[in-house]
């Protein structure tokens, strides 16, 4: 299997785990004869339950889209549990139907601000106006609203498959769409996260009323919010946002669960700061992705780390010094022989605006200098391992830079 092929299945099984399996998971339990007599009784309170317990941890994590999502949808449980026979049930359901997938995709588009500041309560404005204005309307004028929110779009028979009002289903389709698109460019766990709550609001709102399904699914969709909100929070702790490899964090505690023998390299970019003096930070930026990728795919059992500037560690568990060298000469060939361009150096709105038209190519040469040290009797420590991997770095630059040492 090609790298290309690994990396597209990694990024499909990230795209479905967890949230695809919980909303499964919620599938299968709707189906399960052992699960039917208890479901309802459950579907009662697990709602509920997990958006107050999904609304303290945004709160406490200053998660305001999260907050707002789960309002939204704690709104809609209260909605679909009304009486499905009457003009104003019928006219809350198809205004669910129409507005959950639509504010669900707009908070998934939106950037995190703080709930009592002036752009979080505006939010929470207008998700108040829109129960108002359904309260309202579902009051005063229920069949009419029930019909426009019902009006057809399309011919009858195209749809047939489902009983979806065709405007809710077209707000589903909108949702999805503006939640996949930012996907394809960059995949994220809050984002994932609201793609796949839009899922399960779509099948609590196909769902068979009354019974349990359509709370079941919607308190799923809440469960998937909260764990999406749990992993972004995990990786910006652990994952560095640049490189997106593991931070200095998560090989720290790498370092505590190991009991065994070890090896640590310190990989440091030669000449950064000239570097980024002379071309510009966005141009480092890029350097210090592509050394990053060329680590990544270190063999030998190494992992790699951002350590912190332009500094990289890789750990290679249960390996010596002399078994992992051949691995890291590899990785520095890899990084020295890849062709790097640069347009010109980034420049000033003026500047750039003066030389317009003179975007000047060059090439330019990237190296890295290793140093390598293992835990031994002597080094039975993770600072000591890792302070002498410096001392074999700083040996490394001494001797001529691009070259391992240990």
């Amino acid at each position: 299997m090609t790298r290309a092929q690994t990396s597209w299945i990694r990024r499909l099984v990230t795209l479905v785990a967890p949230d695809g399996v919980l909303l499964l998971a919620a599938a299968i339990a709707l189906r399960l004869d052992a699960l039917r007599d208890g479901l309802p009784g459950f579907a009662r309170y697990y709602p509920y339950a997990l958006f107050v317990v999904g609304a303290l941890l945004a709160w406490r994590f200053q998660r305001n889209r999260l907050l707002l999502a789960l309002l939204v949808l704690a709104l809609a449980t209260a909605a679909v549990r009304m009486p499905a026979g009457t003009a104003t049930g019928q006219v809350a359901v198809r205004a669910v139907a129409l507005l959950l997938p639509l504010n669900l995709a707009a908070l998934a588009l939106l950037a995190d601000r703080g709930t009592l500041t002036a752009v979080g309560l505006l939010r929470l404005a207008a998700i108040l106006v829109q129960v108002t204005l359904v309260s309202l309307f579902s009051r005063t004028a229920p069949a009419a609203t029930a019909a426009l929110l019902g009006h057809p779009i399309l011919p009858a028979t195209w749809l047939a498959w489902t009983h979806l009002p065709q405007p809710a289903l077209l707000a589903f389709l909108v949702a999805l769409g503006l939640t996949v698109v930012p996907l394809l460019f960059e995949s994220n766990a809050t984002g994932r996260g609201f793609l796949w709550a839009i899922i399960a609001s779509f099948l609590a709102v196909t769902a068979h009323r009354p019974g349990p399904a359509p709370a079941i699914f919607l308190g799923t969709a809440g469960l998937i919010l909260v764990v999406s909100v749990i992993e972004a929070s995990y990786l910006l702790a652990y994952q560095d946002g640049l490189t997106h490899l593991p931070a200095r964090r998560a090989l720290t505690e790498a370092l505590q669960r190991l009991g065994g023998d070890y090896t640590i390299a310190m990989v440091d970019v030669d000449h950064f700061k000239r570097f980024n003096d002379e071309f510009g930070h966005d141009v480092g930026d890029h350097v210090l992705k592509m050394v990053a990728a060329k680590l990544g795919h270190v063999q030998g059992g190494g992992r790699a780390y951002r350590y912190g500037g332009e500094e990289f560690a890789i750990l290679f568990p249960g390996k010596s010094v002399e078994d992992t060298l051949p691995h890291l000469e590899a990785v520095r060939k890899a990084v020295a022989e890849t062709a790097f361009t640069i347009r010109g150096r980034i420049r000033t709105p003026r500047k750039r605006e003066q030389s317009k038209g003179s975007r000047p190519r060059r090439r330019v040469s990237i190296t890295v200098s290793i140093g390598v040290a293992e835990r031994n009797s002597r080094r039975n420590v993770p600072d000591q391992v890792i302070r002498a991997a410096d001392q074999a770095l700083y040996r490394a630059k001494e001797a001529g830079r691009n070259r391992t040492c240990s």
